[in-house]
């Protein structure tokens, strides 16, 4: 039997280009925003772009929060965040003084950079990155493979086993988590070409 994934519609993110770039993949995906349907899909993603405190808003007004602590914390099942999806995983965050989803042990804080005419924030475009443990979510993923990158805060893990992969900009950051069924990537894997595509399908495969 085929597995559903489920992307979560909070009102926020990239939803229809996460999408799209499913169904290149044959994959039986979804955007809904119907805790029903969130429950019953087999792997759960959380998209996002934009002002965490807001976002954080949205999942309580659309009586989310239950929902998604049901799916990943009680049910186990496989969570991919991607950008902001991965930073509402944490505790709280800076942007907004607001608090998360309390999955990680981590903090979400804005970026600072010393060479504010070498780095830019909010951090754009290609950067390689750093695998800190085997995962299967990094299968056939070179190391030192590039990703795409659009943010201005990013996500301090409080223990360094969740990490999986770490960036270089100006200083060096928490561009990936896994702890046990939970994933989150600070890039973008939809806009990340093939490596991104990889990354995806590893997911599925889970």
């Amino acid at each position: 039997m085929k597995k559903t994934l489920a992307i979560v519609d909070y009102g926020m993110g990239n939803l229809n280009s996460v999408k799209k770039k499913l169904d290149r993949l044959k994959t039986t995906a979804s955007i809904t925003s119907n805790p029903k349907d969130i429950i019953k899909a087999d792997k759960i993603i959380l998209v996002g772009v934009g002002h965490f405190a807001k976002a954080m808003k949205n999942i309580k007004e659309l009586n989310l929060l239950d929902t998604l602590n049901e799916v990943a914390i009680i049910k186990k099942k496989p969570v991919l965040g991607i950008c902001l999806g991965m930073q509402l995983m944490a505790n709280d965050s800076e942007e907004g003084n607001s608090e998360g989803l309390g999955w990680l042990d981590a903090n979400v804080r804005k970026m600072q950079v010393d060479d504010t005419l070498r780095f830019k924030i909010p951090h754009t475009g290609w950067n390689k990155i750093t695998q800190s443990k085997k995962s299967h979510l990094m299968k056939g993923i070179p190391e030192s493979s590039e990703f795409y990158f659009v943010h201005s805060y990013h996500l301090m893990s409080n223990e360094t086993s969740n990490i999986l992969n770490e960036t270089e900009y100006c200083f060096k950051f928490t561009s990936a988590i896994e702890k046990n069924n939970i994933f989150g990537v600070q890039y973008h894997p939809e806009k990340s070409h093939d490596v991104g595509e990889v990354l995806l399908k590893n997911f599925i495969s889970l």
